[in-house]
């Protein structure tokens, strides 16, 4: 399933931001080092990426801007993990974007009368983005 939105940014420049349930090994270890995170093994990246329960990459004109993910025990844990957008980009909503579409996954998951908590980890200095 492909979404297309357009986001309006202050100077009126508009970007084409698409999101697709899917991330390459290649542009999952890109954001990792654009975010000042250290670059994992493809091997590593790709059984994590396989294991997760939802995915979603954010791209313009087919270039990553931004990746989330959800690790999820389908019972009542769910983990967002690996909210990352390129620094140029971020503060545009993207990051919030793909929060509210990772968790709106796992909700419409949920059978009737189930509860879930999502657990959301930030880095030092980034948890006002979590608020």
């Amino acid at each position: 399933m492909k979404s297309c939105f357009i986001f309006k940014l202050k100077d009126d420049f508009a970007l084409n931001i698409v999101y697709k349930e899917f991330i390459s090994v290649e542009d999952y270890n890109l954001l990792r080092e654009a975010v000042g995170w250290e670059k994992i093994c493809g091997e590593q990246a790709q059984q994590g990426l396989d294991n997760s329960a939802y995915v979603i990459g954010c791209y313009e004109d087919n270039k990553i801007v931004g990746s989330a993910r959800i690790i999820w025990d389908r019972g009542y844990i769910a983990y967002l993990a690996d909210v990352m957008v390129l620094p140029e980009y971020q503060g545009k909503g993207i990051g919030r974007r793909m929060v509210e579409k990772s968790i709106a996954f796992v909700k419409a998951q949920l059978k009737a009368g189930w509860k879930i908590k999502i657990v959301m980890v930030s880095d030092k200095g980034k948890e006002e983005y979590f608020k």
